[in-house]
């Protein structure tokens, strides 16, 4: 299995899109854990080892690709990200027609 079936697979297991952030990851990871740990789970006990075991290796494998992952800063990327009233100032800016008053946060 190559690194990217590997992602993949544990981005599946995990329940994730395939652009998530880091704090969806976590919460993924969490709600699994809690069901699925062999203290909480209400299924068969080898089977809840088994799958704990299965979410603590997918989560160790998406934590591992994001730490190796190299974010980019570049202009283009981060305005990819704008919200509508970033979006909008960055365009308008305080044109008294178009433009907001207000700059965004």
């Amino acid at each position: 299995m190559n690194k990217y079936q590997k992602i993949n697979e544990a981005r599946k297991l995990l329940g994730l899109p395939e652009r998530a952030t880091m704090k969806e990851i976590k919460s993924n990871y969490r709600k699994l854990i809690n069901k699925w740990h062999p203290d909480r789970c209400s299924e068969n006990s080898d089977q809840c080892d088994e799958m704990t075991k299965k979410i603590i290796a997918a989560y160790t494998t998406i934590i591992s690709y994001c730490n190796q992952y190299k974010f980019s800063f570049a202009k283009e990327e981060v305005k990819k990200y704008f919200s509508v009233e970033e979006w909008w100032f960055e365009r308008f800016g305080n044109d008294p027609l178009w433009g907001n008053d207000k700059k965004p946060k």
